[in-house]
């Protein structure tokens, strides 16, 4: 390896660390959280509002060894699918995310908003909206990137309001400031993101550690099973099992 790839290896390696020590409390809160949901037969809605963002919303869903309960929000207006430029107007568009909980129908259950800089409109909007429409609300967002972005930055919601400042409770991924971290000497920007990594080792020991409090409290949480190997019978009908309780209740399954 290189200097640089090394680096790369063991940031990445740090900032996990930091998420497994620093957010033990908030880990635990929400996991709870995300148990007794559970164990009210709710659903878990899960929206990562712009850009790549939107793979903290695709990381939860249907995953083997992921929640079957979770309920994708994935809006195409901020898929990078349809344009680069596109998904930036969109997720600075006030407004937008609020007809998006309006068009899914998001009235009851749990609101898990992922976005790593916390601060665009069509965040802090699904934020907000979240709250006046009384749901529980779990946010993951970088408190060191959103407090360093001036309250004038176009990127920011018209309120200039942070993800984890209107939040029930919120996880810090900690994520630097600018997201990439490898400085060339020859090179101006940095380079080798880290949100996506950040954003998903959160969500991940959140699901672990929901299923550890869910098997405390007597609550089954049905499980998502790979499809790309052989199963027994009885896991063929667990599997069943799981997929037919959610059938109907959840946008893309």
């Amino acid at each position: 390896m290189s200097k640089y790839t090394e680096y790369y290896l063991s940031t990445v390696v740090d900032l996990i660390k930091r998420i497994e020590e620093e957010e033990s409390e908030s880990i635990q809160k929400a996991a709870t959280l995300m148990a007794d949901t559970i164990g009210e037969d709710g659903l878990i809605h899960v929206i990562g509002p712009g850009g790549h963002s939107n793979m903290g919303a695709w990381e939860m869903f249907s995953r083997a060894g992921g929640l079957k309960c979770i309920n994708a929000i994935l809006d195409p207006g901020t898929s990078l699918q349809y344009g680069a430029k596109r998904s930036n107007v969109i997720e600075r568009t006030p407004g937008y995310g609020v007809a998006v909980l309006k068009a899914y129908d998001v009235t009851d259950g749990l609101l898990m908003i992922v976005n790593a800089y916390g601060i665009n409109s069509m965040t802090i909007d699904v934020a907000l909206e979240g709250k006046r429409r009384k749901l529980p609300t779990i946010g993951v967002s970088s408190k060191e990137f959103s407090k360093q972005i001036p309250p004038d930055h176009p990127a920011r919601h018209p309120t200039k309001k942070n993800l984890h400042e209107l939040v029930d409770i919120h996880v810090d991924c900690h994520m630097p400031y600018g997201d990439s971290i490898v400085k060339f000497e020859k090179l101006d920007p940095t380079v080798g993101p880290v949100s996506t990594i950040v954003n998903s080792f959160a969500l991940n020991l959140l699901v672990v550690k929901t299923v550890e409090i869910c098997l405390e409290k007597g609550i089954e949480p049905l499980l998502g099973i790979s499809a790309n190997i052989p199963h027994s019978a009885e896991m063929q009908a667990y599997r069943q099992r799981a997929v037919d309780k959610y059938k109907g209740r959840i946008a893309f399954a």
